[in-house]
């Protein structure tokens, strides 16, 4: 990864302008062009448009024939989404002191290839084949920079936690908070159950084979909640050092990959009901693209054939309700309760020094606050709304498009993770994460496995929406 936190205490109240925080920092320009994206597809929404149109992505496709031809006649769209994301990010980049020179170039890189990448993901065989984007990207950046090697100035372009923080805000204008209270209460029970479970073993088994708190935390988080987005996101809050978030990130994606395959292999061998599949990928998936992939997966299992009961709906309904209502939610909570307990516990301990509490605020994602700022500005347009009205009108002409530019800051992010991470890199860590962070997904299977088939079995085999 080519930046990250480092171990240093952020600045006191007195070395740094709470003003200039808003314009010179990562994370509040993150707020401010997720928020502002959002705004615009709020506005152009209650005024009877929509921002799809810029919002672009490759349709499904069976040919090479097909696919050009619909790029060809979508190419409009593309540039100006590229101009759109290449302003906007190069806006910040210079007022945050990074080279326009060399960012440029590698951006415009960055996105073709990212074209290339969500076009593979619209192929009619992805799903058979789980090419979802995201993974694509990270294992395609991984070989390239691996193994061929690209010159270290375009790293300029490839400004990981920029994009994943930006995804993070759009994230949360597609997770209304009326999302939660449609899941109902069973959904969010299991989720927290299975974040807290899981963060906690991971934590423990971590700190008591040697690791620093910081890394266990790390660890801990991208195992519990939302993979790389929580990785990224609890690293900044306990000042991690720069080093921790590509292990733990590289241990969600390797057992994210695995699950992909495991889940839907074993839930179909057990014949479980779609929406009891559903609900074990969604407790024990690590990244949500590769839990979407494998619930749809098992959803295209659904039928009299294989004898696994329910509809293709029911999984990814179910998946959608644990993993990206239940779970993806507890970042922000991860986020404010790991940077209190590191600056008055942790950080007193080895320093010796007395507890400032201004640091939990300095410490904690300002993008989390975006996240919870996109998701209430979503709330108060559904809130008088019916779940039929969301799925029908509001998320086809608001939602979605939000969606899909979250799906392209996304792609950027783990595409600049494999093409910034060296594994000869990682190779000092040694074992020991390995080792805590596979304890958790045990356990996160066993769990998720119980309270799915077993406590909760009836109300998964039986969901509607």
């Amino acid at each position: 990864m080519s930046e990250a936190s480092g171990v240093a205490d952020a600045p006191s109240l007195s070395d740094r302008s709470g003003w200039q925080e808003l314009w010179r920092t990562e994370d509040w320009w993150a707020v401010w062009l997720g928020l502002s994206l959002t705004a615009i597809a709020y506005l152009l929404f209650i005024n009877g448009s929509s921002l799809a149109w810029l919002a672009v992505v490759p349709p499904k496709w069976v040919s090479f024939a097909q696919l050009g031809a619909q790029l060809a006649a979508d190419a409009p769209r593309y540039i100006a989404q590229y101009a759109v994301w290449l302003v906007l990010f190069t806006i910040a980049t210079a007022i945050l002191g990074f080279k326009v020179r060399a960012f440029i170039p590698a951006f415009t890189l960055l996105y073709a290839v990212s074209v290339a990448i969500v076009a593979a993901g619209a192929w009619e065989k992805s799903q058979y084949y789980n090419l979802e984007p995201p993974l694509v990207a990270l294992v395609l950046g991984l070989i390239v920079s691996n193994i061929f090697g690209l010159p270290r100035w375009l790293d300029a372009g490839f400004r990981v936690e920029f994009y994943v923080k930006t995804g993070i805000v759009l994230l949360g204008a597609t997770l209304p908070f009326t999302l939660i209270v449609w899941a109902g209460p069973v959904a969010i029970l299991q989720a927290s159950i299975v974040s807290i479970a899981t963060f906690l073993v991971i934590f423990f088994v971590a700190v008591k084979l040697g690791l620093d708190k910081r890394l266990a935390a790390t660890l801990g988080a991208g195992g519990a909640v939302c993979g790389v987005s929580a990785a990224i996101a609890i690293a900044g809050a306990v000042r991690a050092k720069k080093e921790y978030p590509p292990i733990a990130i590289t241990l969600v994606i390797g057992w994210a990959i695995v699950m992909i395959f495991f889940l839907p292999l074993v839930s179909g061998a057990l014949h479980l009901p779609a929406g009891v599949g559903g609900a074990w990928i969604g407790t024990s998936e690590f990244a949500d693209a590769a839990g979407f992939a494998a619930a749809q997966s098992y959803g295209g299992q659904v039928g009299p054939a294989t004898g696994i009961s329910g509809t293709p709906d029911q999984a990814v309904w179910s998946y959608t309700l644990i993993k990206v209502v239940g779970r993806d939610v507890w970042i922000g909570i991860w986020a404010l309760v790991l940077s209190i307990i590191s600056v008055t516990r942790w950080e007193t301990i080895t320093k010796g020094g007395r507890v400032n509490y201004g640091q939990v605020w300095w410490r904690f994602p300002k993008f989390v606050v975006g996240f919870l700022l996109a998701s209430l500005l979503i709330t108060l347009v559904v809130r008088n709304a019916s779940f039929g009205d969301y799925n029908t009108v509001v998320k086809p002409g608001l939602v979605a498009p939000i969606t899909s530019l979250r799906v392209w800051a996304f792609t950027f992010c783990f595409l600049s993770i494999g093409l910034t991470t060296r594994l000869k890199d990682l190779a000092p860590a040694g074992g020991k994460p390995f080792w805590a962070f596979t304890a958790g997904v045990v356990v996160n299977v066993i769990i998720g496995f119980v309270l799915s088939v077993y406590v909760f079995g009836d109300y998964w085999a039986n969901l509607a929406h």
